[in-house]
């Protein structure tokens, strides 16, 4: 698998450092980790940035990971990157609104390296 470019979308910039750390430890190649505290500044970065893999929380001010996954299918942006959601316990309902709407995955909070490698890698990976 070649390095990839990620996007991590959450709007606690320790937990986007968790994330990233994560991925690394999966054995994610990175070539390029970009990030964004609300979906609205996911889609403006995304407008002139390309990427291989979106990370997103669904929780988020200004512009939840829900609202996020409807706009960049509508905007047709970052068309063959995989969104994998990551979510909180309580929240199926949304994570059944967000792969209905086209993301390809969930991690669950609070999550491993190894939970992000089962997921993020057969997604990449397909």
């Amino acid at each position: 698998m070649d390095a990839i470019r990620a996007l991590i979308i959450d709007d606690s910039s320790v937990m986007r450092k968790i994330v990233e750390r994560s991925l690394r430890q999966a054995g994610v190649a990175l070539s390029q980790v970009m990030e964004a505290g609300n979906g609205a500044e996911a889609l403006n970065l995304l407008r002139s940035n390309p990427v291989d893999l979106i990370l997103s929380d669904i929780n988020m001010p200004v512009m939840d990971g829900l609202e996020f996954v409807r706009r960049l299918k509508a905007e047709g942006l970052a068309a063959n990157a995989p969104v994998v959601m990551i979510t909180t316990e309580g929240s199926e309902s949304q994570v059944v609104q967000a792969v209905s709407s086209g993301a390809r995955g969930y991690i669950r909070k609070p999550f491993t390296a190894d939970q992000v490698k089962e997921h993020v890698i057969a997604i990449l990976n397909k």
